[in-house]
């Protein structure tokens, strides 16, 4: 089964080359490519797309405003945020408005295809100086309840913030994949919520690693 992909890009070039780019593939189809983000709740809600591209900066409607609009009906589809923005509150606007990775325009063509797979594999993939920016957010010391996390659940935490799969999760640290799930559980519990993108968003809002 083809991996369905809608594409919201307001630069006519570059929404035909993502479209060309992924038409390389034997495995990406683009569904729709459209210039702004005026219907599209609508257009996602027909198509059912698997993983959405998203610029940020579109005429009317914005990408962190039609992020929103897509997360109130729909919080399966995947979205990837595509911008040349690479400022703090755009990174955790976008994050915080249910994205699930984020990349800039100028790693589009190196990183887009792998990124994509990535998000499919429940990773969220963030070009380099993005995932430094939230790292370097993290660590820096927070105030308020640290929900008591342990020393492997906030290590846990960091990576699932730099967009690693469970998998890799688990080698990287010599422990099962179930062991991690386990950790992972706990984590959402602890900061009650109820998925990887909103823990990563508390996490990097409330500086807890």
């Amino acid at each position: 089964m083809p991996v369905n992909i809608l594409v919201y890009e307001d630069n006519a070039s570059l929404r035909e080359s993502l479209a060309n780019l992924l038409s390389l593939t034997e495995i990406y189809q683009v569904a729709g490519a459209w210039p702004d983000c005026a219907l599209v709740k609508e257009q996602v809600a027909q198509l059912r797309p698997d993983v959405i591209l998203m610029d940020i900066d579109m005429p009317g409607v914005n990408g962190i405003s039609a992020v929103k609009q897509i997360r109130s009906f729909d919080q399966a589809v995947q979205i990837i945020m595509l911008t040349v923005f690479d400022d703090n509150n755009h990174v955790f606007e976008a994050l915080c408005a249910g994205a699930n990775g984020y990349l800039l325009k100028k790693y589009i063509s190196d990183r887009l295809v792998p990124s994509i797979q990535e998000v499919l594999n429940g990773g969220a993939p963030m070009s380099p100086s993005i995932a430094r920016m939230v790292i370097t957010s993290m660590q820096q010391p927070g105030t308020g309840n640290d929900y008591q996390l342990t020393n492997r659940e906030k290590e846990i935490l960091q990576s699932l913030s730099r967009g690693n799969s469970f998998k890799l999760i688990a080698a990287d640290l010599g422990i099962s994949l179930d062991t991690v799930r386990t950790h992972i559980k706990r984590i959402y519990d602890k900061l009650h919520v109820r998925s990887q993108i909103e823990a990563v968003s508390k996490a990097i809002n409330e500086k807890l690693v």
